[in-house]
């Protein structure tokens, strides 16, 4: 006899202490990151070429994205753009945009000028963090757009000693950097970070409320935001650890981002 799907067969091939069904908490993923800042601040958050960021650094340097963008007018339903490769302003300001209550709009910065218009006209978003190699063609892009400002950020702005030094050296011949023209309301990530105070700022939030616009890679046809609330990312967040439970005996594990922050697939939200 075929087994049911009340018989639910698969759950033999979970590991040992996998629950049944999540008993999920009411819990924003901003909040999960407070969370880790008081009770393991010294914790590795992020590690990127050698280069290692506390949970406690994580959540300041959030909060003072934060600052920044309440400082720009941003508010609870506008839509930042975030145009960056898996570097830490990525997660970073992902953070910082669902703490005051704005959306993430994940964009791939591997897509055509075409395609990203397509996605920041959809999106209607107001502000956009990218990367300095990007930066000029972002610029010469804004006037089709709603962006006001423009945040750059260079792959060099946060490595360790001796590369952080050697950098600036080979960038350049190796592609790696690239200067940004001069224009009206465009900002390098560093001097915002080291200009603004830490925002205690946090919007009046609910799990049905938008956290995160993420589009399709369009292989059908035009890519179309897929609408994910605070809820969405939280649940899902929460289905990993519960699907991990070793991972509750120990801080010391490191998982590797290998796919692209900017898809579905490695959002920075989990």
């Amino acid at each position: 006899m075929k087994p049911t799907y009340q018989d639910k067969p698969w759950l033999k091939f979970y590991d040992d202490g996998v629950p049944e069904c999540v008993p999920f908490e009411n819990t924003l993923l901003h909040e999960f990151l407070e969370k880790n800042s008081r009770e393991i601040p010294g914790h590795t958050a992020f590690i990127f070429q050698g280069y290692r960021m506390t949970f406690k650094e994580f959540n300041d340097m959030a909060d003072r994205f934060a600052a920044y963008l309440l400082n720009q007018g941003v508010q609870k339903g506008d839509r930042v753009a975030i145009l960056l490769p898996n570097v830490i302003p990525c997660p970073v300001s992902f953070y910082a945009v669902l703490k005051i209550g704005a959306v993430a709009v994940m964009n791939n910065p591997l897509y055509s000028d075409r395609e990203l218009l397509h996605q920041f006209k959809d999106s209607r978003s107001t502000h956009l963090i990218t990367l300095d190699l990007l930066a000029g063609r972002m610029i010469d892009l804004r006037p089709q757009t709603r962006l006001k400002t423009i945040v750059y950020t260079s792959i060099g702005d946060y490595l360790p000693f001796p590369k952080n030094l050697l950098f600036p050296l080979v960038s350049r011949k190796k592609k790696l950097s690239a200067p940004v023209k001069p224009a009206p309301e465009v900002f390098k990530w560093k001097d915002i970070i080291n200009v603004y105070s830490p925002s205690l700022h946090r919007a009046d939030l609910h799990s049905e409320d938008v956290a995160m616009i993420q589009y399709t890679g369009g292989t059908t046809g035009v890519s179309k935001g897929a609408v994910l609330t605070h809820g969405n990312l939280s649940r899902q967040t929460q289905q990993i650890d519960a699907w991990l439970p070793g991972f509750k005996e120990s801080t010391d594990e490191v998982m590797i981002g290998a796919l692209p922050f900017s898809t579905s697939w490695g959002s920075p939200c989990p």
